[in-house]
């Protein structure tokens, strides 16, 4: 079911403006919201059971707790914006930036007010230049309305940082390491739940649609968001569909719905009356899905995780009956390979092995002993690294070999066999 909570702006000509914005409802949540405490709005947002829209689907309600209660000698906390958008088939934050930014920037400004933050960095992905230009626009229209700065609404400032082009500034550590101006590298993760630091400060790591979220929850309280989805999957998420699909494109729709029918009735079925083959459900990190397997899934994070895959970013890939699955999974471990920090030595090594490996596939070179280096080096990968990385690359070799190896064998050598 098509729903908009985000995205009920995205049609109205200019509504990146603050002046059209502010005619259709920008910053309506401000007045009652900011006159609560801190940890009235923070209980809201547990309430709603709002999950983090960048992937990982964890408890945002949760993070901000830890954030706002870790301890502080100089009482300055942050808040980082992640929009370092570049898995590939993920293509919905920029449609906030481009179309509603300044829900963006009221949902920034309800939640400082909620983790007790002053400041606000959003860390754009480097390539995202237009949208960067209309971002950078609203947050100069909104200091000179007043809504940012030193103003009645909290004081609260905000600055847009560019990224320079590294998907693993993604992974919130890495993001925050490139944005204290080292290398972008995840760091290890403490063994007790905390928040994240910024200069040793604590901050709050959300992506942009999960902030954007924020006002409709904390104007129209939880039970209005727990409207749609489902029981643990509550509210909306923006899916971007692409691929072999007659209507591509991103469609904000509540949790729940049957993914077929999101195919056929919203996204119009497969280009030019082909069937379905498989679908990669939430971007390129996420495990394949058969066509077979498609009718019984639906657009939530717990029927994912029960076919073996993840809902990650929303980011549905749609491959027809004609894609070759194995130069799909080279494609996609070319990516991995050249995107590796290279920090850890199972994933810099083990993207190196598979690329070449698969490589060896195309081409038609392989043998029995390759399909097994191929599965060796998923395993060596998985669990074994600072951040999840590797295990992202080494689920998506074991989804393709789960559901394709028939592809696969059928590349190796007749010699060879």
């Amino acid at each position: 079911m098509l729903v908009k909570i985000v995205s009920k702006k995205f049609d109205i000509p200019n509504a990146h403006t603050i002046d059209v914005a502010l005619e259709h409802g920008a910053y309506s949540a401000l007045e009652d919201s900011l006159v609560k405490e801190p940890k009235e709005l923070r209980d809201i947002i547990i309430e709603s059971n709002l999950r983090g829209k960048g992937g990982g689907g964890a408890a945002a309600g949760n993070k901000w707790n830890l954030a706002a209660n870790q301890p502080t000698e100089s009482g300055t906390r942050y808040l980082i914006v992640n929009a370092d958008e570049s898995e590939p088939g993920t293509f919905k934050d920029r449609q906030i930036l481009a179309k509603d930014p300044h829900l963006l920037i009221e949902g920034i400004i309800l939640t400082c007010h909620a983790i007790g933050a002053k400041s606000s960095y959003i860390y754009v992905r480097g390539e995202y230049e237009e949208f960067i230009t209309i971002l950078e626009g609203a947050v100069d229209e909104a200091y000179a309305k007043g809504f940012l700065g030193n103003s009645k609404y909290g004081n609260i400032d905000v600055v847009v940082h560019r990224g320079a082009g590294a998907y693993i500034c993604g992974e919130k550590s890495a993001l925050i390491e490139s944005l204290e101006g080292n290398r972008g590298h995840p760091r290890l993760k403490p063994h007790q739940p905390e928040s994240e630091f910024y200069f040793g400060e604590p901050a709050l790591v959300n992506n942009v649609e999960t902030i954007a979220s924020v006002p409709f929850i904390l104007e129209n309280g939880a039970d209005a968001y727990k409207a749609h989805g489902t029981e643990k999957s509550p509210g909306t998420l923006l899916f971007a569909m692409s691929g072999h699909i007659n209507n591509p494109g991103v469609y904000e729709c509540s949790f729940g719905h049957s993914m077929l029918d999101f195919i056929e009735q919203t996204g119009g079925g497969i280009k030019n009356g082909k069937k379905l083959k498989a679908v990669i459900p939430g971007g390129a990190s996420t495990p394949i899905i058969p066509a077979h397997l498609i009718k019984d899934v639906m657009m939530d994070y717990e029927s994912l995780r029960s076919f073996d895959s993840a809902l990650g970013t929303g980011g549905m890939i749609i491959m027809d009956e004609d894609t070759d699955m194995v130069k799909a999974l080279k494609n996609l471990l070319h990516f991995y390979h050249h995107e590796s920090c290279g920090q850890c030595t199972p994933c810099r090594e083990g993207t190196s092995w598979a690329d070449r490996v698969m490589q060896k596939f195309v081409d038609k070179r392989a043998t029995y002993e390759d399909l097994e280096i191929l599965r060796s080096v998923s395993r060596t990968m998985n669990g074994k690294t600072i951040c999840v990385f590797a295990p992202a690359c080494s689920d998506v070799i074991d989804g393709f070999l789960r559901h394709f190896e028939d592809e696969f064998i059928a590349c190796i050598q007749e010699e060879a066999c």
